[in-house]
């Protein structure tokens, strides 16, 4: 009996510690299996979880032009989480406080890769967006919804990303109103949000997502595509590229196609300093000094000839402009030349200053006009006189 009697208090511990086992066991169960069923949606492409945890609109909250949930913003949050998993590594529930935090390992797509991506992709829109336009060149932001998304659609349908981990956070809160009913409940927030997009929206908002070397490659790359027009405009170069002319087009366009067949660039340093950054760079181009005095060479001794003569202004002029068409298509010359570039930040990215200028100087030269006929000079002429 005396026996006994020692046990019960050892025993009535054990039970406590048991009970109290068993309630903390199953509250961190039902917080699993919250975190679970709501992160397992975000697995099985549910847009309905995906709008809960990460609102569109939060990956640009600068676009000015907001737009519906449409099915093309849907299907890039499927492809964004098409490799999404997670690991819960551990749970603490504070039952007092109603609180309980997870520890997770997430597996994201490589957002900065993504990321720096859309940067670039971002950048060479915005160029060719101005260039398509007549105004002088200058970077025009993409500030579109609809547009940021089907860019980042494009990405992800035709790019390949790694998967990468990361570990976070997450809160909970029971929501329960009554000690036997317990209601857990994921927080949401921003950090949770960016968490499982993989940091996409801490490193789009980096105003050095590009480095200063990498926007001007992007500026320097993106000329590569341009069409004749486009050149024309963004280099702000319209004597040549933008006129109803038949035989400067002719010109403007060969021009082109030799620029395209010869440009490259080398940057050969970059000095940063706060916001603003000077890059020397080498550029690679057609040799329009070695163009010009052929052409000049072979034009002097027709006007010197009685064909001139004979030929009279209106043919005089077309003869010349046959010569340098001829001169640009013949030319196999090439010539490197240092060209200056000064970028600033402006909180948003880097900007490259007086870009049309600085790059139209360092690749046509001499070559930003072409001759004029008799009588637009005697015009011209009258006109100084007058």
């Amino acid at each position: 009996m005396k026996i006994a009697k020692g046990l019960m208090p050892f025993l009535l511990i054990i039970l406590a510690v048991i009970c109290l086992t068993g309630c903390s066991h199953v509250d961190k169960t039902d917080v699993q299996a919250v975190i679970t069923n709501e992160l397992d949606l975000l697995k099985n492409l549910d847009s309905d979880t995906t709008q809960k945890y990460v609102s569109y609109k939060e990956l640009f909250p600068d676009a000015t032009k907001e737009i519906k949930l449409s099915n093309e913003v849907k299907e890039v949050f499927s492809l964004f989480f098409q490799n999404f998993d997670y690991k819960i590594l551990s749970v603490n529930v504070d039952n007092d406080k109603k609180e309980a935090t997870a520890s997770l390992r997430l597996s994201t797509i490589d957002a900065a890769s993504l990321a720096k991506d859309y940067g670039e992709a971002s950048l060479k829109n915005a160029i060719l967006k101005a260039a398509d336009s007549e105004e002088q060149a200058t970077e025009k932001t993409t500030d579109s919804m609809e547009e940021r998304y089907l860019l980042l659609d494009q990405l992800l349908s035709n790019n390949s990303y790694a998967t990468v981990e990361r570990e976070c956070t997450v809160e909970l809160c029971n929501k329960g109103s009554n000690d036997d009913k317990d209601e857990w409940e994921i927080i949401r927030s921003h950090s949770l949000e960016n968490n499982l997009v993989g940091g996409l929206m801490t490193y789009l908002s980096d105003n050095n997502l590009l480095s200063p070397e990498e926007t001007l490659t992007v500026y320097l790359n993106t000329l590569k595509t341009m069409n004749t027009e486009q050149m024309g405009n963004y280099l702000g170069i319209e004597s040549l590229f933008n006129t109803s002319d038949t035989d400067k087009n002719s010109i403007a366009a060969a021009l082109v196609e030799l620029f395209h067949s010869t440009f490259d660039f080398n940057i050969s340093s970059c000095d940063e300093e706060s916001y603003n950054a000077v890059i020397q760079t080498k550029i690679t181009t057609f040799d329009s000094n070695a163009i010009l005095t052929a052409y000049q060479n072979e034009l002097d001794a027709y006007l010197s000839s009685a064909d001139a003569v004979i030929d009279g202004s209106v043919k005089r002029y077309e003869k010349s402009m046959q010569l340098l068409l001829s001169k640009i298509k013949s030319n196999t010359a090439t010539v490197q030349t240092a060209a200056v570039f000064h970028l600033t930040n402006d909180g948003v990215s880097w900007k490259l200053q007086d870009s049309n200028a600085a790059i139209g100087n360092a690749i046509f030269g001499t070559l930003s006009s072409t001759p004029v006929s008799e009588e637009a000079n005697d015009t011209a002429d009258s006109s100084e006189q007058n």
